[in-house]
């Protein structure tokens, strides 16, 4: 957004006073953009506002592990993330000016059918957000730079909010809910007054920056270790001309000027300043840990870093925060356009906040342990909701390996009843659920809702098969036994049951999702 048309893009990009969108969100993070493109993709009227004059600069937060991949996947990103991102190299230590040991920091997993995305992606931070921001505008929508959100006031209705320009232009807006997605010291969560808490963290001081030099190869992950148990680390950016680097030390500076990190890095590694070409980005960085009690007041939500920071240690924050914009968003979708009822949104916080309690454990050992190896277990393909009140498990013979209701629906390759060859990822993409009919099991689909916005219902063989099971990939992914299982528009099983009185599992199922008021498709004939 040209910062020479500003003003005038405030006043045509937000609503008159006194006029409503549905979802006003404060923070143009991660969180805030991928939760505006889930709902801006459900026709959700959205207001995606954000303080600052850009989007946030510098790589900081750079892995993209495999779960948020799946996600982008539906979103509509993840091919234009493999083309700005990049695989993690293997890391040198640095000795006395010479490479002692190389070894591979990040364990490579070959992918399979039911995981195409097995590995962590290096996707600069900077580079993460201009392809969220580019994703929305092509859905039509856009941030609005430039403003901030000062106060608001909510009531049985929704949130009016005070909105201000950096000009000292003033607007209200009324939302039915707001999200808030404005970081670690979000302004939202302080004047709610929700708590956060955690454990304490060693008060390391880290320099962070992007760098352009000379002399250094970008075949490693370069690093050095430092006297007094800190160390430097100089990644070469994927797709880039960059390092992000980073230096921890335990008495560090906290100056973050070019000539600082010049020296810095002078006196702690072999390079000379003047290799340290241009200083493009820097930043101090302090880590800390916290959670909230609460991840929802009334019509006000806490996302991503306002409701969660953890260490950076196992790459585990951005990717928890754009799960959770993913859980939130087609929840609120569902309330706001299919008139589900409130009780939905409660489910988020439900379904959330453990996720980001076992994760802030990770990575707070992490972090204490100063281990470098990283493994699958970091994917976050294993999280689930099996304790959820959404989540309906009615087989009783589950064979071992097969996955049950609140797990992660894997992909499968397959082809369409003419040949064509398609994937399970491709059916569930969108903002619908998708019922998955394994072996003929007689659903009836007059008695579920007509909208394929809301439902598709998809045939794995049997008599009339939408999709055909050539390469016995879904079988393998699924289990062998006939059964239906209800896909969530986030891509968990929601409901797995054995073919008898499946139609009325799954009717029951949907209600608390979708209300009871959904209109059927009109029966057969």
């Amino acid at each position: 957004m040209a910062l020479n048309n500003v003003k005038e893009t405030f006043g045509a990009a937000l609503p008159d006073d006194g006029t409503a969108v549905d979802v006003l969100i404060a923070g143009a993070g991660p969180t805030g953009l991928a939760l505006a493109i889930d709902l801006t993709r459900r026709g959700v009227r959205t207001l995606l506002v954000e303080r600052q004059e850009q989007l946030s600069p510098g790589a900081r937060g750079n892995g993209m592990q495999p779960r948020t991949q799946e996600v982008y996947d539906d979103l509509g990103l993840i091919d234009a993330a493999f083309a700005a991102g990049g695989r993690y190299p293997k890391t040198a230590r640095w000795e006395n000016g010479e490479i002692v040991d190389v070894t591979e920091m990040i364990e490579w997993v070959d992918p399979t059918p039911d995981n195409p995305y097995s590995n962590g992606l290096m996707l600069p931070q900077y580079r993460n957000l201009e392809l969220l921001r580019a994703r929305l505008l092509e859905l039509g929508q856009d941030v609005v730079f430039h403003t901030e959100l000062t106060a608001f006031d909510q009531d049985s209705t929704g949130v009016t909010a005070r909105l201000r320009h950096t000009d000292g232009t003033e607007r209200t807006v009324r939302a039915a809910y707001l999200v808030a997605s404005d970081g670690g010291r979000s302004t939202v969560r302080r004047a709610l007054g929700v708590k956060m808490s955690g454990p304490e963290l060693e008060p390391v001081g880290v320099l962070l920056a992007d760098v352009r030099v000379d002399g250094l190869d970008r075949d490693h992950w370069h690093r050095w270790e430092l006297p007094n148990g800190g160390f430097v680390g100089m990644l070469p950016l994927a797709r880039t001309d960059r390092f992000q680097t980073m230096i921890a030390s335990f008495n560090g500076t906290t100056d973050t000027s070019p000539e600082t990190i010049r020296a810095e890095l002078a006196a702690h590694t072999h390079l000379g300043a003047e290799q340290i070409r241009e200083v493009v980005w820097s930043s101090l960085f302090r880590p800390r840990a916290g959670l909230v009690d609460s991840y929802r007041t009334g019509r006000v939500f806490l996302a991503g870093d306002a409701a969660h920071i953890h260490s950076p240690a196992g790459g585990q924050g951005l990717n928890t925060s754009v799960q959770d914009a993913y859980n939130l968003g087609w929840k609120l979708g569902q309330v706001l356009r299919h008139g589900a009822p409130d009780s939905l949104l409660d489910t988020y916080e439900t379904e959330r906040r453990p996720i980001a309690e076992g994760i802030l454990d990770t990575s707070t050992r992490l972090h204490r342990s100063r281990t470098l190896r990283r493994g699958r277990d970091l994917h976050q393909l294993g999280i689930g909701y099996p304790d959820s009140p959404l989540t309906r498990e009615l087989r009783t013979d589950l064979a071992e390996g097969v996955p049950a209701a609140g797990d992660r629906a894997p992909e499968a390759p397959c082809t369409t009843a003419d040949g064509t060859p398609t994937r399970l990822f491709d059916v569930f993409r969108g903002p619908h659920f998708t019922l998955l009919d394994l072996g003929g099991t007689g659903i009836d689909e007059g008695a579920l809702p007509a909208d394929p916005a809301l439902l598709r219902v998809v045939r794995v063989g049997g008599p009339a098969p939408d999709l055909i099971d050539s390469d016995g990939h879904i079988r393998n992914a699924y289990g062998p036994a006939p059964a239906v299982l209800l896909i969530r528009p986030d891509g968990y099983l929601a409901l797995a049951a054995p073919p008898e009185d499946a139609t009325a599992q799954v009717a029951a199922a949907l209600e608390a999702c979708l209300g009871a008021g959904t209109e059927a498709v009109p029966a057969a004939g």
